[in-house]
């Protein structure tokens, strides 16, 4: 069961987010625009892992309960 998600940049800081993460943060930062950010991964694809918004590179992570 999925309880939501959280943000975390590069600076340490972290972002609770309930349902819509760029939605939220764009909130939370006062933002207009977000650039989605990916990585790389060993087979060769790329995978979404979160955004770029003004300067913080915050990646999102799904937060699960342990039932």
């Amino acid at each position: 069961m999925k309880l939501g998600y959280i943000g975390k940049d590069q600076y340490g800081n972290r972002f609770k987010i309930d349902k819509y993460p760029r939605k939220e943060l764009l909130e939370q930062l006062y933002a207009t625009n977000a650039a989605k950010m990916y990585v790389d991964k060993a087979d060769g694809s790329i995978e979404h892992v979160g955004y770029i918004i003004k300067g913080h590179w915050i990646n999102i992570y799904e937060i699960h309960s342990w039932k």
